[in-house]
């Protein structure tokens, strides 16, 4: 049973990038744990993420609109399992560790707020110190799972948690100390930026609030008229 994941693991040396994190180097987690005969420690994290209540409540989550009407318009689950597939998508043309990317793109907004970025807003100015809900993320998988016991997650998914989100600045900005440390978490960066761009879009179309002569035109002649054609546009510019 112990030589599957060997396995695993000899596979990832042998077929990804001499950029890719591997699972067997990876720096290991807050509490020691015996490898698992099965799964590498990035698809336990995954697994994890997804089994957790944290992940569950997501469906109830909006993604933009306080309150809005009808099944197809985002939740933050919708959102995450969005980003998790563009992430992915990209992880593999580049030959990058997609279980790893997978579990932080899983985690990314384990602790956002309701009522999408403005509930966040509103916390910000009501707790005493701020508020930020990639620092809430880490804090759900670290210390609120779990009764208390947290998930104990690898460092490198911790990592590509607490800092995928670009803020207001540059996506990936040069010499900047809150990128992720794996090329994995920064793709996960790049992912939510696509997923939400189009996808806020998408929803505001579907809900009146623009209307499709109100896109620029050059944006449409550049990236497509439909939300898929652009979200493709956008993951071969990546991977180029």
């Amino acid at each position: 049973m112990s030589n599957i994941r060997e396995k695993l693991e000899e596979i990832e040396r042998q077929t990804l990038s001499p950029r890719a994190a591997l699972s067997a180097e990876t720096r290991g987690r807050q509490r020691p744990e015996k490898r698992h005969p099965l799964r590498t420690e990035f698809q336990r994290d995954r697994d994890r993420i997804i089994h957790c209540k944290s992940f569950r409540r997501l469906k109830h989550k909006t993604q933009v609109f306080l309150a809005p009407f009808g099944d197809h318009y985002r939740t933050r689950l919708t959102h995450t399992l969005e980003v998790s597939q563009i992430a992915r998508t990209i992880a593999r043309a580049l030959r990058l560790n997609e279980d790893l990317t997978e579990a932080i793109a899983l985690g990314h907004d384990l602790g956002h707020t309701p009522f999408g970025h403005a509930g966040e807003k509103v916390l910000n100015r009501l707790v005493p110190g701020g508020f930020h809900h990639a620092q809430q993320s880490l804090r759900v998988v670290d210390r609120l799972e779990y009764e208390g016991k947290g998930l104990n997650l690898t460092f490198e998914v911790g990592d590509g948690i607490v800092n995928h989100s670009k803020g207001r600045g540059e996506i990936l900005p040069e010499g900047n100390n809150n990128l992720p440390m794996t090329l994995e978490g920064q793709i996960v960066r790049v992912a939510d930026v696509v997923a939400y761009v189009n996808h806020d879009l998408d929803d505001a179309l579907r809900a009146g609030v623009i209307k499709d002569k109100d896109i620029p035109t050059d944006l449409v002649q550049t990236l497509g008229k439909w939300p898929a054609k652009r979200i493709d546009r956008m993951v071969e510019d990546v991977v180029r």
